[in-house]
């Protein structure tokens, strides 16, 4: 089918309390036909049973029992929908400021992030919270819904002040591009169909923004990194002397017959082949899962990198890194923590903290240096071997990592390399 070639679009929301975020994504699938009959069917008897005239579309996406009961959502909720132009994965986070990790978790991979602001109350604390976070996070595309323009009577005026307030704000962070929607999203007014209320608005409604943004340049073309995951010595008929080197390619292009290195090692050779699930290739690109075969016969094993021989990564074992505390136990002084980086798993230490975030301030704290639940902060990581990295900004795949307790097997905190 068409539509199975889709391009993937994955995108977060974010906003504050009551801004309306569940709001908008049941309406983004109710107005686009993205419901299953039977979940349709089921969310309409809740919303009965609650004493909704019609279909409470928060439903759609609040997922946990517990949840609906509070009437709010504490938990990243992930929908996925298609439309015949693009394949979308949604990320609904909450936007209490005590889950920080939720949103940073649930943003981490996105290519655009939709920030909710209420046309009745503007831009606020939280507002700038998730704007900022977005741009730590090197999201490249940001759009503003400012919702709920029913309820201050579809002014532009609001509108226009909310927009230039937002702009005064986002000029300090590196948000490389922000489009601003006015939208109702319980009345469906530029969600998925152009508004009528809105005749001043020319530009197009939530859906076709989504539908149309370009996202291709968004994956680092330049840099040609494969981490290996696994060596392929099959000894079926044949094959007896292949040996391949399999993974997901990170970033740029492999094509037969290039020069590449392999690290740590350092030895280069050429490649032989390249082989996908549906045989062989000319050549790979990001982010591809395929197997390499080089010319030579080199010593390559798993968290091994095989990279382009005029492009290396930075190799490195003290590593400065934008890190958010996901556990609710506080880091330990000088604690070992097992580091997973890529295909790459290694023991690395917490050396300094260099400073934290006041999230809501965005002002740098240099005398409280004890990580806790939700904290950002810019850190100094030593590691026992050499990481081979970009920039988080430069290369989402090799430029992030995580820490897990070896205690406990927790995964307690998630890094971006500066």
């Amino acid at each position: 089918m068409e539509i199975e070639r889709n391009e993937l679009l994955r995108f977060s929301t974010a906003g504050s309390v009551d801004d309306g975020k569940s709001t908008l994504i049941g309406r983004l699938l109710y107005d686009s036909k993205s419901i299953f009959e039977d979940q349709l069917e089921a969310i309409e008897s809740t919303s009965r049973k609650k004493g909704h005239d019609g279909v409470d579309l928060a439903l759609f996406t609040d997922g946990l029992r517990d949840e609906r009961e509070q009437g709010i959502t504490i938990d990243v909720a992930y929908r996925y929908f298609t439309t015949p132009k693009r394949k979308f994965i949604i990320a609904d986070t909450p936007g209490h400021v005590q889950y920080t990790r939720n949103m940073v978790t649930g943003a981490s991979t996105a290519n655009a992030a939709i920030i909710l602001i209420d046309a009745r109350h503007g831009v606020i604390e939280q507002t700038k919270r998730h704007a900022f976070i977005a741009s730590l996070l090197h999201i490249p595309h940001v759009i503003v819904c400012v919702n709920k323009m029913d309820l201050v009577d579809f002014s532009e005026e609001v509108f226009t002040t909310i927009r230039s307030q937002f702009e005064a704000f986002a000029a300090k962070l590196l948000i490389r591009d922000i489009r601003f929607i006015p939208i109702s999203a319980l009345l469906g007014d530029n969600v998925v169909n152009r508004s009528e209320n809105m005749p001043w608005y020319q530009d197009g409604p939530l859906l076709h923004t989504l539908e149309t943004m370009h996202i291709s340049s968004d994956l680092n073309k330049v840099d040609a990194r494969f981490p290996v995951q696994t060596v392929l010595r099959p000894q079926r008929e044949g094959f007896i002397d292949y040996r391949g080197y399999a993974g997901r390619i990170a970033s740029g292009f492999y094509r037969v017959g290039d020069q590449v290195t392999v690290l740590p090692s350092g030895f280069s050779s050429r490649i032989k082949s390249i082989k996908g699930p549906n045989g062989e290739l000319e050549e790979a690109f990001a982010p591809m899962s395929v197997a390499l075969e080089l010319e030579d016969d080199i010593d390559v094993s798993r968290g091994d990198m095989i990279v382009r021989s005029n492009n290396m990564p930075e190799s490195s074992q003290d590593v400065e890194v934008m890190l958010c505390w996901l556990n609710n136990r506080p880091a330990q002084p000088r604690a070992k923590y097992t580091l997973m980086h890529t295909s790459n798993e290694q023991k690395a230490m917490i050396k300094e903290v260099m400073y934290k975030y006041d999230i809501n301030t965005m002002e740098r704290i240099k005398d409280d240096v004890e990580l806790k639940m939700n904290d950002i902060s810019k850190v100094k990581l030593r590691t026992t071997k050499p990481l081979l990295i970009d920039a988080y900004k430069d290369n989402r795949y090799t430029g992030s990592l995580i820490l897990i307790d070896d205690q406990t097997n927790e995964t307690v905190a998630a890094g971006m390399i500066i």
